[in-house]
């Protein structure tokens, strides 16, 4: 039996100050649950319905469960229509993240929509792209909103918040490719890529700031088809620019 302190406490957890406190967060839905409890991140605890524990994977019941009513779900869930699971999970703490050109990285500067950052977070896992480095001002990675954004992929993809400028002003002192895209870049489909290095992408309304684009030494441009018309869309979605960056990248390894 689920108790008001514990009902409260879950609740807390909708909150990035008390996440952030507790060193706590929340994932509902039974896949991404059940995806978590089979991961190496570390379950606190699962809360489930009846109905749950009917569809509940018979590989993962000998975890502990604690059984609540829909009510009691309702009370906790940051959802309209809460799922038969929620799951409380420690925030993991990862080692330093590697900015040099070995690997690809992406890193967002200001990212504000939890939509946007969940859904890079899973592009991110779709093209082998093993971290993300925020900006200390973007949304946070283990808000309820960004988790159901990432349909799993923050269990794969290491994401780490940091000063951006400090970050960058480093890599780029020691070689690193920082990519970027603006209006007077360079076509991406024309332009030299090399296999590791930054891809940075900016806030939603402001793009990236000027203190970041300082620091990139490949500025990139995502040209309209057909070019010489240009295009009545002011820009691109970040996400679904980042996508198509993405792509570009791994299509010529």
């Amino acid at each position: 039996m689920v108790t008001k302190a514990e009902i409260l406490k879950v609740r807390s957890l909708h909150d990035r100050e008390s996440r952030g406190r507790l060193g706590l967060f929340i994932a509902e839905g039974m896949k991404i649950v059940e995806e978590i409890i089979m991961s190496d991140f570390e379950v606190e605890c699962v809360y489930i319905t009846e109905k749950g524990l009917q569809t509940l994977d018979s590989k993962i019941r000998s975890n502990a469960l604690i059984q609540v009513s829909q009510k009691e779900m309702e009370r906790m869930s940051t959802l309209k229509s809460a799922t038969p699971i929620l799951a409380v999970i420690k925030i993991p703490k990862y080692n330093r993240y590697n900015t040099s050109n070995s690997e690809l990285s992406i890193a967002l500067d200001t990212v504000q929509d939890p939509g946007n950052l969940g859904t890079i977070i899973r592009l991110a896992d779709w093209f082998g792209i093993g971290q993300v480095i925020c900006s200390i001002d973007c949304v946070d990675c283990f808000s309820p909103k960004v988790i159901q954004a990432t349909m799993g992929a923050i269990l794969r993809v290491k994401v780490y918040y940091t000063d951006l400028v400090k970050c960058l002003s480093k890599a780029k002192s020691e070689g690193t490719n920082i990519y970027g895209t603006f209006l007077e870049g360079d076509n991406i489909y024309k332009k030299n890529l090399s296999q590791g290095g930054i891809i940075v992408m900016g806030n939603e309304g402001r793009g990236i700031s000027k203190e970041v684009s300082a620091l990139i030494n490949n500025k990139l441009y995502i040209p309209p088809y057909p070019i010489d018309k240009g295009s009545n869309s002011e820009s691109l979605n970040v996400a679904v620019a980042t996508a198509v960056i993405c792509s570009e990248f791994r299509r010529r390894i």
